[in-house]
Formats: C-alpha cells, sequence, structure tokens
C-alpha cells in the first residue's frame, strides 16, 4: 500500500462543532510572526482542518485582550471554530499544505484549553472629542459621539483629559452638532484640551471550518482548495498594499504653553503652613541697601583677611602638586599593567597549546581504539 490509514473513533462530544480556546505559541523556528485572522491548518487528534483563529491576552482582572499578532516569545491564547476536542489536547498549526516551501513548515504549537458556544474577546477603543464651550467645571463636548441615541448609551461614563483631569458624561445637548454632550470635570479645562473616553469594543470569530480533504483527492494536497491569507493573494495578483494615510505618522509640532503665574492670596496665604508658602522672592528693580553699602575694614580685620589668603594660596598650590603627581602616577601604573598584561597572555598561549596538544593526543587514541575494535 502507498498511503497506510489508521482508523479510530470518536466520542459523541467530539462530532459537534464550536468555539475552542487554546494556549497557543508561535514555533520558535518558524520565522515570521502569526497574524490574526490569518487561515491555519490545525492538526487536533484524528482531524485536521482549517480555521481562522483569533489571538487574545488574558489580563488580571480576567478580561481577553485581542492581539494583531502573536508575541515573539511568549504564550498567548487562540480562538477559532472547529470540532470540539477534550482539553489537554495537543495542537498543530501549519500554515499551508501545498506548494515547496524551503523553510521550516509547523508556525505554531499549543493545548486546548476550554470549549464554549462563545468567548469574550475585547478590543481597545479610544473615542475622542473636543470642548466646543467652558463654563467653569462644565464643558460642552463634541465630535466623540454621532448621534444623540449614542450619547444615552454613555451617560455616566468616566472621561479624561490629556492633562489628566478626571470627568463624566451628563446628558446629550439639544442644540449644536449631533451627539455634543454636557460634562463635568473636576477642574477647569482648556479649549485646548483633547477629551478621551475609554472603551472595549467586542470582537467576534468567524465560523470557518474547512476540513482537509487532501487523502481523498488523486493529486493529494494540490487536490484541496484552502482558503489564502491575504499576503499570499497580493503576491499573487501584483495588488499594492493599501495605504491609509490616517495612519501614517507625521511630525507634530505643539506650541509650547505659557501658564499663567499662580496667584495665591495674601488671607489663605497667612492661614497655610509655612512649608506651603511661597518663597520665591520678586526680583528688584533698585540695589538694595546690603549690596550698595561700603566695607571698610579696619587694621586687625586687614592682617586676618591677609593671612587667610595666604593660607587658601598655599593650600591651593599643595592640592595642584598632589594633582599633578596623582596623574604622573595613574599614567606608570597603566604602562605597567599592560607589561602584566602582556606576559600573562604569553602564558595563556603555552598553556593552550599544551591543552589542545594533550586533548588531540587522547582524541587519536580514541580512535585508535575505536577502529581496533576495542
Amino acid at each position: 500500500p502507498n498511503m497506510p490509514l489508521v482508523i479510530g473513533g470518536l466520542t459523541p462530544q467530539e462530532t459537534n462543532h464550536g468555539y475552542v480556546r487554546c494556549r497557543f505559541k508561535k514555533h520558535r523556528w518558524h520565522k515570521k510572526i502569526l497574524k490574526c485572522n490569518d487561515p491555519l491548518v490545525f492538526s487536533i487528534g484524528w482531524r485536521r482542518f482549517q480555521s481562522i483563529p483569533v489571538y487574545s491576552t488574558e489580563e488580571q482582572n480576567g478580561r481577553h485582550r485581542y492581539l494583531k499578532y502573536t508575541p515573539e516569545h511568549m504564550h498567548c491564547h487562540a480562538t477559532f471554530y472547529g470540532h470540539q476536542v477534550p482539553p489537554n489536547t495537543g495542537i498543530l498549526a501549519i500554515q499551508r499544505l501545498s506548494g515547496n516551501i524551503p523553510d521550516f513548515r509547523i508556525a505554531a504549537t499549543g493545548v486546548a484549553l476550554e470549549l464554549d458556544a462563545s468567548f469574550d474577546i475585547v478590543k481597545k477603543l479610544k473615542l475622542v472629542g473636543t470642548p466646543s464651550k467652558i463654563y467653569r467645571n462644565t464643558a460642552f463636548i463634541s465630535g466623540m459621539f454621532n448621534s444623540d441615541l449614542e450619547v444615552s448609551r454613555f451617560e455616566g461614563a468616566s472621561i479624561k483629559t490629556v492633562s489628566g483631569i478626571r470627568g463624566q458624561v451628563k446628558k446629550a445637548l439639544r442644540e449644536g452638532q449631533p451627539g455634543s454632550f454636557r460634562a463635568t470635570f473636576e477642574d477647569k479645562i482648556l479649549m485646548s484640551d483633547i477629551v478621551f473616553c475609554r472603551t472595549w469594543m467586542p470582537i467576534e470569530v468567524k465560523k470557518y471550518y474547512n476540513p482537509v480533504t487532501s487523502l481523498l483527492s488523486q493529486n493529494g494536497a494540490e487536490g484541496w482548495r484552502a482558503m489564502k491569507p491575504k499576503a499570499q493573494l497580493q503576491i499573487e495578483t501584483a495588488t499594492p498594499i493599501e495605504v491609509n494615510t490616517d495612519s501614517i505618522y507625521k511630525p507634530i509640532d505643539r506650541p509650547e504653553k505659557k501658564f499663567n503665574k499662580l496667584h495665591v492670596p495674601k488671607s489663605l496665604e497667612a492661614a497655610m503652613p509655612f512649608a506651603n508658602k511661597q518663597k520665591d522672592e520678586t526680583k528688584r528693580k533698585k540695589k538694595s541697601y546690603v549690596s550698595k553699602r561700603a566695607v571698610v575694614m579696619d587694621k586687625e580685620e586687614k592682617k586676618k583677611y591677609t593671612f587667610l589668603q595666604a593660607l587658601s594660596t598655599i593650600r591651593n598650590e599643595k592640592v595642584t602638586k598632589k594633582r599633578a603627581k596623582n596623574a604622573e602616577k595613574r599614567i606608570e601604573k597603566a604602562k605597567q599593567d599592560v607589561k602584566k598584561e602582556e606576559k600573562l597572555e604569553a602564558i595563556r598561549k603555552v598553556q593552550q597549546k599544551r591543552k589542545y596538544r594533550t586533548e588531540g593526543k587522547l582524541a587519536t587514541a580514541r580512535e585508535a581504539k575505536r577502529l581496533r575494535g576495542e
């Protein structure tokens, strides 16, 4: 027989379709990382089939966050649609079966963790808006939502400015741009502030299941038709890669903001503790009396001043000589270290030659014994 077949049985649970979540890792010998929603051929138990996995990582709060690519040297979670398998079943993933593949074919390995009718995978989404009017701690925000219905769904949601001032969504506005709303903040915000709301968007895992029937075809793997990844189709059809102009990084020139000086009323400053009081003295327009007055020394003070100057001159001379001597010592020590290192290097070379000669003799003796059959 050209193709031996192994016949086995399946439990009733394994004949049902559903979503499988597994612990997944890119194989260390596979050259490229795997992209989300690119089809893979899975080999699980008795079955081989093609499906579209969605990668995610589990955070500390139990949330599964969407990943666009598999990590380089770490495990992640993969969720795909296919036949249900018992937990702890080994999983092997290959990108394609047909064609001449010069590199290592196994793309990833994993182990099944759990089965379910659906899994929650979420993707981070930031909604951005700008203030149109500001009234103390209240502001009208526009550009974040498109309709009043969306605003009503997000009433009470926490929002934040780029400068870190927290706030809350209140009510939709009757006038102005559709989707505008009133929001309250901890402090007064600026018109140049950007307001954003952090949300999580659910990701749907595609229901795609294509069993590999290469053994039922006369042409083998070439006779089975599989879904191709987008990159392969672009190469085959010579289609240029789509470039989204909004996704291109551009240099941002922001003018430097000049904030007004903090003014604390005198009555409030008097009640503040000393550590919190303002201690920055304002620059004087006129010179003070202390800087303008002339200091006239008497005879005794002149003697003391001259004596201190002489002492400092002697001390400075000693420090200069000491520094020069230390520099000479360092140069001399560096020369001695170089000579010592040269001697040690010569000794090391001799020792290495002896070692290699001994190892060569032992290896020759072992080879001779092996040839004699001892």
